[in-house]
């Protein structure tokens, strides 16, 4: 089986990102909310994804008086 974690705001300090390589688990899935340091965006097991999409949609609809929570379930 494989194990995954996720986080909303990767702040990867000190030891992190040496944890997460030596560590069990097979993918940590972060948002890019916050810039990546170098090591951890060279790390295999760190996948960033972009929120731009969904931010600027959800500006979007703000904007337009319209419903975002659809959005989030």
């Amino acid at each position: 089986s494989r194990v995954s974690a996720c986080c909303t705001h990767p702040i990867l300090s000190g030891p992190a990102v040496e944890r997460i390589t030596s560590s069990e688990l097979d993918e940590l899935v972060v948002t890019n909310t916050v810039p990546l340091s170098e090591d951890a965006a060279a790390c295999s097991k760190i996948r960033q994804l972009s929120i731009a999409e969904l931010l600027a949609e959800t500006m979007r609809r703000i904007y337009n008086k319209e419903s975002v929570s659809s959005l989030f379930y």
